[in-house]
C-alpha cells in the first residue's frame, strides 16, 4: 500500500499584525526512506560539535528558545547543515502566499486557502491518486489551516485521509523541513519587498547570495 505524507507549516497568523501568511506543504512518499540521510545529518552535527536539536528557522535566526545559548557562528553552521539535509531529502514542496491586506477576514483567508490546495491537488491528480493513503501531519493549532487541509484533500481524493501528529523522529525531521522551506520562501518575499533588515544578511550574505544559493537550492524541491 502506497502512502503519501503531507507535512504542513505556516508562517504568520490570521491576525493583522503579520503582513504575510505563508502555508508550506512538504510531500513525501513513505516508500522512500530518509533514515540514512537523517543519520548522515546527525553525524555531521556531531563531527562539528553542534547540538542535535530540533531545527526551527525563526529561533535559529533570532537566537531564541534552544538557540539562545548558541553563538552566531554555531547558528549559521546549523542552518548550513540543515540546508544540506534538505538537498538530500526525497521530498517536494508547495508554498502558498497570502498578503494580509487582501484578507482582513479570517473566513475569507480559510476559503481561499482551501481553494488553492484543491486546485494544486487537481492539477496533479494522477500523482496524488497513485497513493492508497494520505497522512496529513499538522499540529500547530491554527484551525483555519487544519480545516483547509482536511476538507480539500478529503473532498478531492477518494481514499483514506488521516490528520495526525508527528510521532517518530523521521516525521519530526520532515516537519522541520517544512519549517525550513517556509522560512526560505518568507525570506524571498521580504528581500523582494526590501524588508530584510540585518538578520537575513548575517545568515544569507545579502540578497544576491540568498537568491543564487539558498533560494535556488530550495526551489529545486518545488512541486512541478
Amino acid at each position: 500500500m502506497r502512502e503519501l505524507s503531507i507535512f504542513a507549516d505556516e508562517s504568520g497568523s490570521k491576525s493583522d499584525r503579520n503582513r504575510y501568511f505563508l502555508l508550506t506543504l512538504v510531500f513525501h512518499d513513505q516508500a522512500d526512506s530518509i533514515k540514512d540521510k537523517v543519520g548522515r545529518y546527525e553525524e555531521s552535527l556531531s563531527r562539528s560539535d553542534l547540538p542535535n536539536i530540533a531545527f526551527h528557522a525563526g529561533p535559529a535566526l533570532n537566537g531564541h528558545g534552544e538557540y539562545q545559548y548558541l553563538t552566531l557562528v554555531q547558528r549559521k553552521k546549523l542552518l548550513v547543515s540543515f540546508n544540506v539535509l534538505i538537498q538530500r531529502l526525497p521530498v517536494r514542496y508547495k508554498t502558498f502566499v497570502y498578503r494580509r491586506t487582501e484578507y482582513k477576514d479570517s473566513g475569507k483567508l480559510a476559503t481561499r486557502m482551501k481553494q488553492d490546495i484543491t486546485e494544486m491537488l487537481d492539477e496533479r491528480l494522477e500523482f496524488f491518486q497513485a497513493f492508497d493513503r494520505v497522512k496529513i501531519y499538522y499540529d500547530n493549532g491554527q484551525a483555519i489551516v487544519k480545516r483547509a487541509l482536511e476538507e480539500s484533500v478529503t473532498s478531492l481524493l477518494s481514499k483514506q485521509v488521516v490528520v495526525t501528529r508527528r510521532t517518530t523522529m523521521t516525521e519530526y525531521r520532515l516537519a522541520q523541513a517544512a519549517d525550513y522551506l517556509c522560512a526560505i520562501e518568507l525570506a524571498a518575499l521580504r528581500y523582494n519587498a526590501k524588508e530584510d533588515g540585518g538578520t537575513y544578511n548575517k545568515f544569507f550574505g545579502g540578497v544576491g547570495s540568498f537568491k543564487k544559493n539558498w533560494l535556488k537550492q530550495a526551489r529545486r524541491k518545488r512541486l512541478d
